[in-house]
């Protein structure tokens, strides 16, 4: 059968072991075809029972002593969960704050531990955002630093041996997204925590597109830092706090360049001489918002219910079913494939090109009941979410591409 055949679609549904875990997700609109997974994740059903719970029961009729009934440890407590999906120890997590603002404080902390060296390597394939954050962590830490962006040859991948080129004796940290944001290549986290260790330097690690998605080693591959959202894979809901990680035997040597009472140790003293909590607990700053925080739980629970490995197997065959789809339907009509082939080298989504990709993009939404995502300048993402995602959504999604063209409705 062709690979656009709907009876192909529901084979490969019928034989779907994760295929349950659908109805365990509200889907309010069964016949809108949901990619943007990625970006926001689906509700799940016993979010809706906890935060039921919470706002009732616990903040409404506990009060104040939901502290010591839960929420005072909840970030640790979260952390623990996070690090199973990540290779980490349970202490060497916690969600808090902001991606963006726990990406900071690491750098900065990072930066400091490493004051005799004065560059910072990223490149080209990452969040603009951490770039930013990268460039404003050097003006506290290393005034005289400096950013060195390695360009990506062909916008899409990254050669670990031009992030070799770039990491040397100068360099402090080497900060990447794991999986790029446009094209969803996946760097060898291993090879160049490696490089990077060779030469002095601390990584540290954006996993905001890998967490959820594909089992991750953080231990095994030695990584000194890393950050992560919880809103995207592990569906956490919108805005939801984020996740840093620091090993274990960095977590005295650095210092949080955010202070905060949470993070002290001795927060009920009110000191106005401020000391760190030990380990892990010294990275929070401020009161958490505990309902943002358990909302992330039930979506964490799903995966760690469901298990990484298959969780990855149907992510990996999913993205391979919509490349058969965008060779037999879409490559002829002037789409291009913006994401690596290789299953090893490619995240949980793929990537769609086209000179018109934005029209395109708002088409499908407005048009055909499709939502996927639009970046500069001419990807469409097709996120795949395996615990939700049909094989048939795929195949509906991929003909819709192809009538968006084919009939011109991008051009209205």
């Amino acid at each position: 059968m062709k690979p656009e055949d709907p009876d192909y679609a529901r084979r490969l549904d019928e034989a779907d072991p994760l295929a349950a875990f659908r109805e365990r997700f509200v889907i309010d609109e069964p016949g809108l075809i949901y990619l943007d997974g990625n970006s926001l994740g689906r509700l799940p059903r016993a979010a809706v029972t906890r935060a039921e719970e919470l706002v009732r029961r616990e903040w409404g009729g506990r009060l104040i002593r939901g502290w010591n009934e839960g929420w005072w440890d909840l970030a640790e407590r979260l952390g623990g969960k996070i690090a199973g999906l990540i290779g980490a120890e349970s202490d060497e997590v916690l969600v808090a704050d902001s991606t963006s603002v726990n990406l900071y404080k690491l750098a900065v902390a990072a930066l400091r531990a490493r004051g005799n060296r004065a560059k910072v390597v990223t490149d080209d394939l990452n969040f603009p955002s951490d770039i930013h954050i990268l460039e404003a962590a050097l003006t506290p830490a290393r005034p005289d630093g400096r950013l060195e962006v390695v360009p990506s040859p062909d916008r899409l991948t990254m050669p670990t041996e031009a992030l070799a080129a770039a990491i040397d004796g100068d360099t402090a940290l080497v900060s990447l997204a794991h999986t790029a944001f446009k094209s969803a290549f996946v760097y060898d986290l291993a090879a160049i925590t490696r490089i990077a260790h060779e030469a002095g330097a601390l990584t540290l690690w954006d996993l905001s597109h890998s967490v959820g998605a594909m089992p991750l080693d953080l231990g095994g591959a030695g990584v000194d830092l890393a950050v992560g959202c919880c809103y995207k894979y592990l569906n956490g809901g919108p805005g939801a706090p984020a996740f840093l990680y620091v090993r274990r035997d960095l977590q005295e040597e650095l210092a949080n360049p955010i202070t905060g009472w949470f993070g002290s140790r001795d927060p009920f003293r009110f000191g106005l001489e401020y000391q760190p909590a030990e380990g892990i607990r010294r990275f929070l700053t401020g009161t958490p918002p505990v309902l943002s925080l358990a909302m992330i739980e039930p979506g964490v629970d799903l995966i760690l219910e469901a298990g990484l490995d298959r969780i990855r197997e149907k992510s990996v065959r999913q993205t391979e079913y919509l490349i058969e789809l965008y060779d037999a339907l879409l490559a002829p009509l002037g789409y291009g494939l913006n994401s690596p082939r290789e299953p090893e080298r490619r995240g949980s989504h793929v990537s769609i090109s086209h000179p018109e990709g934005y029209r395109i993009n708002q088409a499908l939404i407005h048009r055909m009941g499709v939502i996927p995502d639009f970046r500069l300048p001419d990807s469409i993402r097709l996120g795949v979410c395996p615990l939700y995602t049909t094989y048939d959504e795929l195949r509906r999604a991929a003909l819709a591409l192809h009538t968006v063209v084919a009939g011109r409705i991008h051009e209205d």
